[in-house]
């Protein structure tokens, strides 16, 4: 593959892909990836034989063309180009100038030097730089927090590294954990068993699991205790020892219960923390122990702290609209 013509003040870019059966694969079936990037960066492309021709403003001609390469290499590499990974390419650009130096310590972290996590039904990609970012803190910190809005996949990359570990025989276990604090609304008494009883408020967890192992295997180690998923009052007391831990919805978590949460970090054990302040479900007047946890450990050696925004939203385009109008809103209020 090679940019002919003009690189850095053109309006036009061309480039040239010499396969043309991954070309086509690249457009996608009616083009609808071209499609996509055309609207998403305000670009033409035209297509003509083996050649893609941009057309636009300079910036946004560089990033179009650093995402069709982007694909194209992924393409060259033998996988798949769906949907998601058009909009992570556009997201995530080309790699930075520094990423050849870093190269050596992703190749210890990560087979292959890619940003990637691989489980026994599927390999887990970032689709932000700062999903990316996060990755990386996950494996190389002892605690680490994933802090921001709703569908940024903090809690679904932290369970999917959490596997990956328990898989490669770095932990023992896997314990995931919740405040099991509704929404808003009282349910009253719940019926059946203790598990039963808090099941519902753990079910994100299992959906995610599921994602990552088959479902015959997670019920196994469910009932081996070499998974656990239990409520954030259930910790209390124990001491736990080469584990990956997760804590979701950190923020309906009293000071108390994080603290009681954090003390928890057994020899060879990994902790995520994840939550999203801006929802939290206490009480009025009980302050959330995931925003002082921020403040205390922020800068502590070991922990990790990665924030999200609205525009590493990847679960739905209009998510991330929702998020930046509560907040422009929360904003002209205070």
């Amino acid at each position: 593959m090679a940019i002919t013509g003009p690189t850095d003040t053109a309006p036009e870019k061309s480039l040239n892909f010499p396969d043309n059966r991954l070309l086509i694969d690249l457009c996608g079936a009616f083009d609808k990836n071209l499609t996509h990037i055309e609207s998403v960066l305000g670009v033409q492309i035209v297509r003509r034989g083996n050649e893609l021709s941009i057309l636009g403003n300079d910036d946004e001609t560089i990033r179009a063309s650093e995402t069709l390469q982007g694909l194209y290499l992924r393409l060259e590499q033998g996988r798949e180009v769906e949907p998601s990974d058009v909009d992570a390419a556009i997201r995530m650009g080309k790699p930075a100038r520094g990423a050849a130096r870093a190269a050596g310590e992703q190749k210890e972290m990560f087979p292959g030097g890619g940003i990637e996590i691989r489980t026994r039904k599927k390999t887990v990609e970032p689709r932000t730089n700062t999903q990316k970012n996060y990755v990386k803190s996950l494996f190389k910190n002892e605690l680490v927090f994933g802090l921001g809005p709703a569908g940024t996949g903090k809690t679904y990359l932290a369970v999917a590294a959490g596997v990956s570990m328990f898989i490669e025989g770095h932990v023992d276990r896997i314990l995931l954990s919740r405040p099991a604090v509704e929404a808003g609304e009282r349910l009253g008494f719940l019926p059946g068993d203790m598990k039963d009883k808090v099941d519902p408020y753990m079910q994100p967890l299992y959906d995610a699991l599921n994602d990552f192992l088959p479902s015959k295997q997670v019920g196994k180690l469910i009932e081996e205790k070499r998974i656990e998923i239990a409520p954030l009052a259930f910790m209390r007391g124990r001491t736990l020892s080469n584990a990956f831990i997760v804590l979701d919805e950190a923020q309906n978590a009293t000071t108390m219960q994080m603290k009681m949460f954090l003390t928890r970090m057994g020899e060879g054990s990994q902790m995520a923390i994840t939550g999203d302040s801006s929802q939290c479900d206490l009480p009025r007047g009980v302050p959330s122990g995931l925003v002082e946890a921020e403040k205390v450990l922020r800068g502590v050696n070991g922990v990790g702290m990665t924030t999200f925004k609205a525009e590493d939203v990847v679960r739905h385009p209009m998510v991330a609209r929702i998020i930046r109008a509560y907040d422009s809103h929360a904003q002209k209020s205070g």
